[in-house]
């Protein structure tokens, strides 16, 4: 199992999806990241559920009002 950080504060916002999808696709069952951010990524949640249904879990570990840091993991084989 491997866990990395993925701060994408810094990346464009035209960018920021796919580099979030790209770190996803790549991961293997039982890895995951995590994602921080400057505001509550809810609609990325809302893109995974119908992008990558049943593949991932999505676990808040900080809820502002700075800073937000997702787990987002690679379940299912």
């Amino acid at each position: 199992m491997t866990e990395s950080i993925l701060d994408i504060r810094p990346i464009p916002p035209p960018k920021k999806h796919p580099t979030i999808f790209q770190q996803f696709d790549a991961l293997g069952p039982g890895d995951a990241f995590v994602l921080v951010n400057d505001h509550d990524p809810r609609p990325l949640q809302y893109q995974f559920q119908i992008e990558r249904p049943g593949t991932f879990s999505w676990t808040y570990l900080a809820e502002g009002p700075v800073e937000w840091r997702v787990r987002i993991a690679k379940v299912g084989g």
